[in-house]
């Protein structure tokens, strides 16, 4: 079993950044790969960012390519996203996920563990 924790949410402005940050405990951070996903209100969940592999290539979703970056520091037990040029529509609650590496790095029902989310607001 890993727990997740996810925090630095916050209200930023438009073009602002923000960084977020999962800590993780439990099980060994470094067996899993890692992902992000977001729920918009009224929306489903959707997938953000992930690794392919464990501290491996990552692979991100269209809406946020070239401005958010996922990386992890295994000697700290967290997963990072930095997310630059923030727009109001990136406006969501943020999860962190862990699944086992190689499977599907997009879909959600590939992660077997989740945080409990962290509020991103940006302002126009």
């Amino acid at each position: 079993q890993v727990q997740l924790v996810e925090s630095g949410g916050g209200l930023v402005q438009a073009g602002g950044s923000l960084r977020l940050s999962c800590a993780a405990s439990g099980r060994t951070f470094s067996s899993y790969a890692m992902g992000w996903f977001r729920q918009a209100p009224g929306k489903e969940r959707e997938f953000v960012a992930a690794e392919t592999s464990i501290g491996g290539k990552t692979y991100d979703a269209e809406s946020v390519k070239g401005r958010f970056t996922i990386s992890r520091n295994n000697a700290k037990n967290t997963l990072y996203l930095q997310m630059n040029s923030l727009k109001p529509e990136d406006t969501a609650v943020y999860y962190c996920a862990a699944r086992t590496p190689y499977l599907s790095a997009s879909s959600q029902l590939t992660y077997l563990y989740w945080g409990q989310g962290t509020q991103v607001t940006v302002s126009s």
